[in-house]
């Protein structure tokens, strides 16, 4: 059965629109741009449990993990974390995790049914659990589904750490430093984003409601998901499966670095990585759009952007800001002028958009371009 999380029980919780990507959780609790403001000026709390858990364990967990993944962890150190990727074998993202080590355990977390294809000949779909147990041949690791056990909040605001502190839920500052919560049942991991104060917990799933109210009798908001997704679509992160299509590689969408390492070698779609790092120019680049808020309607995801009625781009999280207004994200051509005016939304209804040129990232010299240069003299 569908995810339904024990919080759309609680009173003033309205769920999200039918087939809506963060299905099963609440979607807002009554007025979600007070809530984004509140999120910008004070401090919130989100219900995000219907992310899945995978806990990694044994003494090779980190060796392993670095020839499967697009991180480089084989050093990653108790109490930090990352982000990372499964990609395909033309290095196509398949699957974004975040993760968190912590006593012996490397969780990683994702949205909902993760899904990557077979590594074995006869290829297909699998769960990330299956892809990862397929590829484990002998080295000394397990993988548990800790879904059941575990269940994400995240707090989000300048207020965080005033309420994270009364609530037993202190975490240091760095980006992704992990500490365990009081009686070691779950963790606390510092995200850089959204906005500039975030912190994952990941609390015992017995436990989500209990963990709710002691963070908003602390003075946290109740909050939803469309706030996580105004300030996710603000700093420009990307929502698997949404803001990517099949096509998407990490480059464009802002993933290298972060979740996926250029100078590391073994894992599945590298070669992709390494070549467009070193000689190339990814072909569409993640960007904010800025959309006309006059008409009554607004482009879906999947939509299609158009400049002089030819489609350079792609539509992906749609969201009202509380400060911008209408915006969203959109994977566009990499030669598609700054200032364009651009069209979104279905033939009947087309709406006007414009790029936010703060979005546009800057392009550096490809590294094995500029030796090569040089080599010449």
């Amino acid at each position: 059965m569908p995810y339904r999380s024990p919080l759309l029980d609680v009173p003033g919780s309205i769920p999200p629109p039918d087939d809506h990507p963060e299905a099963g959780v609440p979607w807002h609790w009554g007025d979600p741009f007070a809530e984004q403001r509140t999120a910008s000026r004070g401090v919130v709390v989100i219900d995000r449990s219907h992310r899945e858990f995978l806990a990694v364990t044994g003494e090779e967990r980190l060796s392993w993990l670095h020839l499967v993944i697009s991180q480089h962890v084989t050093e990653l150190a108790e109490g930090s974390g990352t982000e990372a990727l499964v990609l395909d074998s033309q290095g196509r993202i398949e699957t974004h995790m975040v993760v968190a080590h912590l006593d012996g355990t490397v969780y990683l977390d994702t949205d909902p049914a993760p899904s990557v294809t077979s590594a074995l000949p006869k290829g297909g779909p699998q769960t990330l659990r299956e892809y990862l147990e397929a590829m484990k041949f002998w080295s000394k690791v397990d993988i548990r589904d800790t879904t059941g056990e575990l269940a994400l909040l995240t707090v989000l605001g300048p207020d965080a750490e005033r309420v994270l502190s009364a609530a037993g839920a202190e975490v240091g500052p760095e980006p992704y430093a992990v500490a365990a919560l009081e009686g070691h049942a779950g963790f606390a991991r510092r995200m850089p984003w959204p906005g500039r104060w975030s912190v994952d917990l990941a609390v015992p799933r017995e436990a989500l409601v209990d963990w709710w109210k002691r963070l908003t009798d602390a003075g946290a908001r109740a909050a939803g998901s469309w706030v996580f997704d105004a300030l996710r679509v603000e700093s420009l992160r990307p929502r698997l499966g949404v803001d990517t299509d099949e096509r998407a590689i990490p480059h464009e969408v802002g993933w290298v670095g972060s979740a996926a390492h250029v100078a590391k070698g073994c894992y599945r779609g590298q070669e992709t990585v390494s070549k467009v790092h070193n000689v190339g120019r990814p072909p569409r680049n993640l960007l904010l759009l800025h959309l006309d808020g006059s008409p009554e309607v607004t482009p879906e995801t999947g939509d299609p952007v158009q400049l002089d009625g030819r489609t350079v781009g792609r539509i992906g999280t749609v969201i009202q800001h509380h400060e911008l207004g209408p915006i969203a994200l959109a994977l566009v051509k990499r030669s598609t002028p700054v200032g364009a005016e651009l069209l979104t939304g279905s033939e009947d209804n087309l709406v006007q958009a414009a790029i936010d040129p703060d979005s546009v990232p800057s392009e550096q010299p490809a590294p094995g371009r500029a030796a090569a240069a040089q080599l010449r003299g």
